[in-house]
């Protein structure tokens, strides 16, 4: 869907070579080991956008990163880290602030789509992780989709909000157009 608009795609592979979780139960652990190390997950998202930055039809001063639940965590963490980008978009990500003095690395604008009703984001962190960009004086929009749960953009999550995760067709449709003008924004 981003090369259809225009972009260069590219996904980091944060787990590593052949590590491919087939379950949320698989998942979830991985996704844990690096949640808990947050310099691991920068090391590994850095050397994505380093390999990134390598291909040819890549404009470095143009780069914006996003992702889903775990992958937007990530971004948020490459946003952290200092990464010279100009954008990035989580989408359903996880919102803590492990580390709050690390708002004050963020060079880029920040886009937060997130479940209005998402159960498993406290609204501790999720006001801890709006006072760590306000304190950093960072350029961020959060939106919060209401009646939507975790991974609204995904099909695959069924529709029964009771169980946390659930897909809301016009949460992930908004949410996709919020990321367009977001890049319209910052690659004019």
């Amino acid at each position: 869907m981003l090369a259809q608009l225009g972009y260069v795609a590219f996904c980091a592979d944060i787990y590593g070579k052949g590590v491919r979780p087939k379950d949320p139960q698989e998942a979830g652990p991985l996704a844990g080991k690096y949640k808990s190390d947050r310099q691991l997950l920068r090391a590994r998202v850095n050397a994505g956008l380093e390999a990134l930055r390598q291909q040819p039809l890549v404009d470095p001063k143009r780069i914006a990163a996003i992702g889903y639940c775990f992958g937007g965590t990530t971004v948020l963490e490459l946003a952290r880290s200092g990464a010279d980008i100009a954008g990035v978009v989580s989408f359903h990500g996880g919102l803590d602030s492990p580390t709050p003095a690390d708002g004050k690395n963020i060079k880029c604008k920040i886009l937060v789509c997130h479940g209005a009703d998402d159960p498993f984001e406290k609204p501790a962190d999720l006001a801890a992780f709006q006072s760590e960009l306000r304190d950093a004086k960072v350029d961020w929009q959060l939106i919060e989709y209401g009646g939507a749960v975790h991974a609204f953009t995904q099909p695959m999550a069924g529709n029964d909000n009771s169980k946390g995760a659930a897909y809301n067709e016009k949460a992930d449709k908004r949410s996709w157009e919020a990321m367009k003008q977001f890049f319209a924004e910052i690659f004019k």
